[in-house]
C-alpha cells in the first residue's frame, strides 16, 4: 500500500497564506488556511494507506484527525523539505500539500488504486500556476527533488523533467488550482461548495461585504 504524506504549516496569522492579505486580515487568512488543511486531512484520512503522515512546520492543533503520524519538516528550502519528507519513507509514497482543499479521493484514485504503480515509477499532479500539488514515487528518491526551483511558473515542468531524465516513467493526475490569492480562494470555494473551505470563504465574504 502507498504511504500518504501531507506537507503543511501550522495555520498561524501572519505565517500562512500571506498573499491573501489584503483583502483578508492575517487572522482571516489563517482561518482559510486551517479550513483548507482540515479538508485535505479529512480526504486523506478516508483513504486506504500504508501510513498517513503529516509533515508539519509548527505545532499540532485540534484540526488534526486521528490516524496520522506527525513529523517535523526538515530545514532549508522547499525542495530540501520535500526531499526530507520522501527520505523518511519506503515503498510507494504520494505527497500532497495543504493548498488544494478541493482534492478528493476520486482525484487521487489513479495513483492509489490497483495497478497504480504497474509500469509507472512516478505520479505528478500539476498546479494551474505552473507548480505541482502532488508528487508520488514508487521508490522514494530524495535526490530527484533537491535543486528543483520551487514556486515558479516552471516548477511542475522542471520536476517532471528531473524525473524523466532519471529514467522514470511518469503519469499525471489532474490539474488543480492552489489557493494563493483571493481569486484562487474564490474559484476553489466555487469548485468545492460542500467543503469546509467553501463554508469559511462564504462566511468571510459576507463579512467583507458588510
Amino acid at each position: 500500500m502507498t504511504t500518504l504524506l501531507v506537507i503543511a504549516k501550522e495555520p498561524l496569522p501572519g505565517r500562512v497564506k500571506t498573499r491573501l492579505t489584503p483583502p483578508y486580515t492575517p487572522a482571516e487568512a489563517a482561518r482559510l488556511a486551517e479550513a483548507a488543511l482540515v479538508d485535505t486531512l479529512g480526504t486523506v484520512s478516508r483513504l486506504s494507506a500504508r501510513r498517513r503522515v503529516l509533515v508539519l512546520e509548527g505545532r499540532v492543533g485540534r484540526w488534526l484527525p486521528t490516524g496520522f503520524e506527525v513529523v517535523p519538516q526538515g530545514r532549508g528550502g522547499l525542495d530540501e523539505r520535500l526531499a526530507a519528507a520522501f527520505g523518511g519513507c519506503e515503498g510507494p509514497t504520494l505527497l500532497i500539500g495543504m493548498d488544494t482543499p478541493q482534492v478528493t479521493g476520486e482525484l487521487l484514485a489513479p495513483a492509489l488504486g490497483p495497478g497504480a504503480w504497474n509500469g509507472c515509477d512516478a505520479w505528478l499532479g500539476r498546479a494551474a500556476d505552473g507548480g505541482f500539488w502532488a508528487l508520488g514515487m514508487a521508490r522514494p528518491r530524495p535526490d530527484l527533488l533537491r535543486g528543483v526551483p520551487m514556486s515558479t511558473p516552471l516548477t511542475g515542468a522542471a520536476q517532471r523533467a528531473r524525473l524523466t531524465d532519471a529514467g522514470l516513467t511518469v503519469r499525471e493526475l489532474g490539474v488543480l488550482r492552489d489557493v494563493d490569492t483571493a481569486e484562487d480562494a474564490r474559484q476553489v470555494a466555487r469548485d468545492a461548495p460542500e467543503s469546509r473551505f467553501a463554508a469559511e470563504h462564504r462566511r468571510l465574504a459576507r463579512a467583507l461585504t458588510r
